[in-house]
């Protein structure tokens, strides 16, 4: 029984670290787009905004270390600066897209006039005083915050099954699958995974005399609950989002499909509800992204608390910088960062979760090398794109989708793989 009480216990904290307000914007965008090929899309989204993710904190389990481990294989500056880009992405994207949501949802919809400048100056203004006093008041309001939005979120879920309006639009997706596929990248889950993956799972209280073995089954279990319940959610926002299609504008944006929904179901007041407690939530994912970023250059500066501090403000600058740009705009910035680093965190992570004898130093090398290299294309064509690069996508298979590296990194694990067998000296 206490066994069975701590594995939910530890589910519930990695679902809470993986429910990130921002995420809540992506699936009613995407059912509102998807129509009836619904189904599509969520399988889409939900291997890369919950699988990966999940296979991350087993890696994790597997090296029980930190975020350098999973690059170190390659080779230890690969890995330096692995961690170097990882960590820039984070206060640059996904910390600054926490200010402009709570802008959209909780200042603008009752504040006309507001300027979304003074909302992310005063933001992250108050994210560096709680990183700075690291206050347990952050703490407290997780173990409240998460229940309350799930409960909300379930309710709207629930609600909207039965009141939704008897029209669906058609589709808008030329290929729902990728694009589930895709809009998942925005998550930025998978990154999430093995940027605090080793805080968490280091974290959690297990007993002194738990064996390595019993520790892999915990969080093995733990994983599948939290990866239960953001499949549950995402399902059922992305099936909603298809439900009321109708009813959004064309031209409606991520934040206001989610402020509609809301009303539409739940009405005024709840919408309000979740408009407070959805801020909430930003502020927390960011005072943590910022907090952990902070905490690692420190670590690699002789634990130096001068470094943690410039870090922050730094952190915080870029945040105010970034944040007062819409929803849209962030994420549409963000396209060319993550078609750079998501294939090569997910390789990194698949690989460190494979049983030792099929990932050696060699193959994690030549993978991550051609996996980088056939991403390039993907982040090229979202910042130039010029002709001849059409054309060398024309040339390689799931290019045109952004999925190029697919396909050649599947082929290097295999070559590297049997290039091994081949070296290795029979032992008599």
């Amino acid at each position: 029984m206490h066994k069975t009480k701590e594995i939910f216990i530890n589910g519930f904290a990695l679902f809470s670290m993986f429910f990130g307000a921002g995420n809540l914007i992506l699936p009613p965008f995407l059912g509102k787009n998807a129509g009836s090929l619904w189904f599509w899309v969520t399988i889409g989204f939900f291997i890369t905004a919950v699988f990966i993710p999940m296979i991350g904190i087993l890696a994790h389990a597997k090296l029980q270390g930190t975020m350098y481990d999973f690059g170190k294989k390659v080779s230890p500056t690969f890995s330096l600066i692995y961690c170097f880009v990882v960590y820039t992405i984070c206060i640059a994207l996904p910390a600054p897209r926490t200010a402009s949501v709570t802008h959209e949802m909780a200042i603008a919809p009752y504040f006309s006039n507001s300027s979304s400048l003074v909302t992310s100056t005063i933001y992250f203004g108050l994210v560096f005083l709680f990183t700075m006093n690291r206050s347990k008041v952050l703490n407290l309001l997780g173990k409240f915050l998460t229940p309350l939005i799930i409960f909300i979120l379930l309710a709207i879920i629930f609600v909207g099954f039965f009141t939704a309006p008897d029209m669906i639009t058609p589709t808008t997706l030329k290929a729902p699958f990728v694009d589930g596929l895709l809009e998942g990248y925005q998550t930025f889950d998978a990154i999430a995974s093995i940027v605090v993956g080793g805080v968490l799972v280091i974290s959690m209280n297990f007993n002194t005399n738990t064996t390595f073995e019993e520790k892999k089954e915990l969080i093995t279990k733990a994983g599948f609950i939290a990866g239960i319940g953001l499949l549950i959610i995402y399902a059922g926002l992305i099936y909603n989002g298809v439900l009321f299609s109708s009813t959004f504008s064309e031209s409606a944006n991520r934040t206001e499909i989610l402020n509609s929904l809301s009303n539409q179901t739940l009405g005024n007041i709840g919408s309000v509800f979740l408009s407070v407690l959805v801020a909430l939530a930003c502020f927390t994912t960011a005072v943590g992204i910022i907090t952990g970023t902070a905490d690692y250059f420190k670590g690699i500066s002789n634990n130096s608390q001068k470094i943690f501090t410039v870090t922050a403000i730094i952190s915080c600058l870029l945040g105010i910088a970034v944040g007062q740009f819409d929803v849209k705009y962030i994420i549409n910035i963000a396209l060319p960062a993550l078609m750079f680093i998501y294939p090569i965190t997910i390789v990194l992570i698949v690989l460190n979760v494979l049983p030792e004898k099929y990932t050696s130093t060699l193959v994690f090398k030549s993978v991550v090398a051609v996996t980088f290299l056939f991403s390039i294309p993907d982040f090229l064509g979202f910042i130039i794109n010029p002709n001849y690069l059409v054309e060398i996508k024309n040339n390689i298979p799931f290019a045109n989708q952004n999925l190029g590296w697919v396909l050649p990194a599947i082929l290097s694990f295999v070559f590297s793989n049997l290039i091994k067998s081949k070296k290795q000296i029979p032992t008599e």
